[in-house]
């Protein structure tokens, strides 16, 4: 991973990591020690799918850019059935509490998605690329009148 996809990062999983963290505490005060399990454990999902998600359409991004809209799309429906089908795998569970960790898995993929959103609102993104290295003119400069 390059160094500015690092800090693209790191403002989007601070704040999911701190969410899991309040809700791991409030599911820890109202469910008990199982429900801080599940907040935890939402939480780790949440950053690793997410992570791994926003890794994929970054790399896509640079080799096929002309997929990377549709590759978005795809991804981000991927990713809420997959955080869905976790959430009816451990339905019944006894490992943790599963509401809390419902509770916890929806909470921190909104925080995740506001604050990539975020992050990319704030980014300087150049829209166009500029060449400095050409100072030719355009071999096709138009018709001529």
């Amino acid at each position: 991973m390059r160094s500015d996809d690092a800090r693209s990062l790191l403002p989007i999983v601070v704040p999911t990591a701190a969410a899991g963290a309040v809700a791991a505490a409030v599911s820890g005060v109202l469910a008990g020690g199982k429900g801080a399990i599940g907040a935890a454990v939402a939480t780790l999902i949440v950053i690793v799918f997410m992570g791994l998600g926003l890794f994929v359409l970054q790399r896509t991004a640079k080799s096929l850019p002309q997929l990377f809209q549709a590759m978005g799309l795809m991804l981000y429906t991927a990713q809420l059935l997959l955080l869905f089908i976790f959430v009816a795998v451990f339905k019944n569970t006894t490992l943790f509490n599963p509401k809390a960790f419902a509770i916890t898995l929806v909470a921190t993929t909104l925080v995740w998605i506001g604050a990539q959103t975020r992050t990319h609102m704030k980014a300087k993104i150049l829209y166009v690329e500029p060449d400095s290295t050409k100072g030719d003119k355009p071999e096709n400069p138009g018709p001529k009148s």
